[in-house]
């Protein structure tokens, strides 16, 4: 992947030298929510029993207390690990400034934080077991980097392609909170037996994986950053991560009412869908009847 050389995002906070403190779940409103079991070697957006994703986007428009943040500085001009990152999110703002200004409307840029272990957020307390995640009630995306090595070693998706396809995923999040999709997606669940917000929650996630799709088309086609076999290292994560690959990698019966992010082809395809097309409006998986 070309980025060397690229503008790099202001909007990064690094919190990899705090402590962000401990805990087994999300804090609120003095309650706390478990986020379940999560099988050895698979860190990742799944966590069976309960997505912690879906929780932070259910529950964030009722957290009843301010998490106090800490104080947000810049990362080091030297950590590489960094600069990808904030070359990618400055991408993403670029691209998606673009698609509202296109549409009559203004793109809010996300906050990007770094943090190692555990760190406050207006959803709660983030715990790098959880994977990347975007928290819509403070409009900020939240990686541990540790992750990219198990997107790697455990998961076996390698490739920086696919490391830039795990931020725009959440930036999708972030599209979709702006757009008011994710504040109907989440009433509609409250109101809907388990299988049923299962199946919504599929829907937003390959929406979002769609959405990274649109970035890269338009990245690609603006600065053509995709190198031989970058679109291949993109597609292979999102079918390492398919709710069905998981399962079936801890051991587990795949249980689709239990899906939560789509199979591993509903992920590849939606991608590509995106990628392909380079519309948004062809990323609308609620109007589908088969995903």
């Amino acid at each position: 992947m070309r980025w060397d050389g690229n503008r790099e995002s202001d909007n990064v906070e690094d919190r990899r030298d705090e402590n962000g403190g401990g805990g087994s779940g999300f804090s609120l409103g003095g309650g706390t929510i478990g986020i379940g079991t999560i099988a050895v070697g698979l860190v990742a957006w799944l966590v069976f029993g309960a997505n912690p994703l879906q929780v932070i986007s259910a529950l964030s428009g009722h957290q009843s207390a301010q998490t106090q943040q800490p104080p947000a500085h810049k990362p080091p001009a030297d950590d590489r690990e960094a600069k990808f990152v904030r070359v990618v999110l400055a991408d993403t703002e670029d691209v998606w400034g673009g698609v509202f200004r296109q549409r009559g409307g203004q793109y809010q840029a996300p906050k990007l934080v770094l943090f190692n272990g555990a760190t406050p957020t207006a959803c709660g307390q983030g715990q790098s077991a959880m994977g990347p995640f975007y928290c819509p009630a403070d409009r900020k995306v939240y990686i541990d980097l540790a992750f990219y090595r198990t997107l790697q070693d455990q998961l076996g998706a390698p490739g920086e392609f696919a490391q830039a396809y795990v931020i725009a995923h959440e930036v999708g999040h972030h599209v979709q909170n702006l757009l008011g999709i994710s504040s109907k997606v989440d009433a509609e669940r409250q109101r809907s037996s388990e299988a049923r917000a299962n199946a919504l929650s599929v829907r937003l996630e390959l929406q979002a994986d769609c959405f990274a799709g649109v970035w890269g088309n338009h990245a690609d086609k603006a600065r053509h950053i995709l190198e031989s076999g970058d679109l291949e290292s993109a597609l292979n994560a999102a079918s390492k991560i398919g709710d069905d690959t998981l399962q079936r990698s801890a051991g587990r019966a795949v249980v689709p009412d239990s899906f939560t992010h789509g199979s591993s082809e509903q992920r590849v395809r939606w991608f590509k869908r995106g990628f392909d097309s380079g519309e948004i409006d062809q990323c609308n998986t609620f109007a589908e009847r088969r995903l």
